[in-house]
């Protein structure tokens, strides 16, 4: 299936029903637009010891890192944000890094899973997304099927242990006269990155190749549109790259875990109730 395309009859399923496709290994692509209305996360998989400085980084940078969710040491369950959420397999895609390198992308990592592993789930800007299109606001990157625009920008983050970098942005084009909206729409979801951070000239958040994202796809920026920038959970991916961990798993950047919470629950804590 084509990494670009999403799956047309998955846009009206649940997250469950979402999320047993990619289990059974029939859905692998991106899920831009897919489960309205449920929070979607992005992932970092890391060994305990380095966990805590990993959550000080991300409550020191809230903007890029919100974090929405934290297992237990060794449970792949992730109970807090869905019903029979193992992360071992319910992400469509996942990356691989040892010592800083990327060593593989998979769709399935239960045999690299251990006892001291520690999942922490991030929030992600797929999340507001159906916010914006249910008041009006074009996405072209979900009208055409495509991953959003990622770039790494030069604004620094906030230090903690090994942990440190810049912020990775994701960029949307949004019509002139809506851009207030869009950015009063989006502050309604703090665990989703929240506001945008810039509008207008990408060289102003150090973005070199404006047409050749970093991650993701090119999205064409028509007259009458702004570039509008978000905080993005790919961040942490690049954080934890740079730290060099002998191991660590993330999410593929566009690829992420869809929870049974709500996507605008102030704290997304799943119950059956």
């Amino acid at each position: 299936m084509s990494d670009n395309m999403a799956e047309p009859s998955l846009t009206e399923c649940s997250a469950v029903e979402i999320r047993a496709e990619i289990r059974a290994g029939r859905y692998t692509a991106h899920t831009a637009g897919l489960a309205p209305g449920k929070l979607q996360c992005n992932l970092a998989i890391l060994p305990e010891r380095y966990a805590l400085d990993f959550l000080r980084f991300c409550q020191r940078n809230p903007k890029p890192c919100p974090v929405v969710g934290v297992s237990e040491t060794g449970d792949p369950m992730l109970a807090t944000l869905g019903a029979d959420i193992d992360i071992r397999k319910d992400v469509p895609r996942y990356r691989v890094f040892r010592d800083g390198v990327l060593a593989a992308e998979v769709t399935d990592i239960s045999d690299l899973w251990a006892d001291d592993l520690v999942t922490v789930a991030l929030g992600c800007s797929f999340t507001f997304e159906n916010a914006l299109i249910r008041n009006g606001i074009p996405l072209r990157h979900i009208e055409q099927g495509r991953n959003v625009s990622m770039y790494r920008s030069a604004i620094p983050l906030i230090p903690a242990g090994p942990f440190r970098g810049q912020m990775v942005v994701t960029m949307r084009p949004i019509p002139a006269e809506r851009v207030d909206d869009a950015h009063r729409i989006s502050a309604r979801y703090p665990q989703a990155h929240g506001a945008p951070i810039a509008t207008g000239d990408p060289r102003a958040l150090g973005i070199q190749s404006f047409d050749l994202p970093d991650y993701g796809d090119p999205v064409e920026v028509r007259d009458g549109e702004v570039p509008v920038y978000w905080a993005c959970g790919v961040t942490p991916q690049n954080v934890l790259l740079e730290a060099k961990l002998p191991l660590c798993i993330t999410h593929s950047p566009g690829h992420m875990l869809i929870a049974d919470v709500a996507e605008d629950a102030e704290t997304p804590i799943f119950s059956q109730s």
